[in-house]
């Protein structure tokens, strides 16, 4: 079970076409859960703001780590392009 979770993590990071695909359909999710969240009451519970905070904690380091792995794959590529490498 382990091993095959490690490979699924493994398939999806190196998939950037499923990457913008999950987190548009999770932009899409979070607009939608604004107007439910204001009519259900949930904006006013503490629970909900505490795990909606988290949420944005964990995007807002996960996109940074994503976009710093990109700027690494392309420093690594130039510099293998000026070397003669490929």
């Amino acid at each position: 079970m382990t091993e095959m979770m490690k490979t699924l993590w493994a398939s999806v990071q190196g998939d950037p076409v499923f990457m913008r695909r999950v987190n548009g359909w999770l932009t899409l999710f979070w607009i939608v859960m604004i107007p439910v969240s204001i009519i259900t009451g949930w904006i006013n519970s503490v629970s909900y703001v505490a795990a909606l905070s988290l949420w944005a904690l964990v995007s807002g380091h996960w996109s940074a780590w994503q976009a710093a792995r990109v700027e690494v794959k392309q420093d690594e590529d130039a510099a293998a392009g000026s070397t003669g490498l490929t």
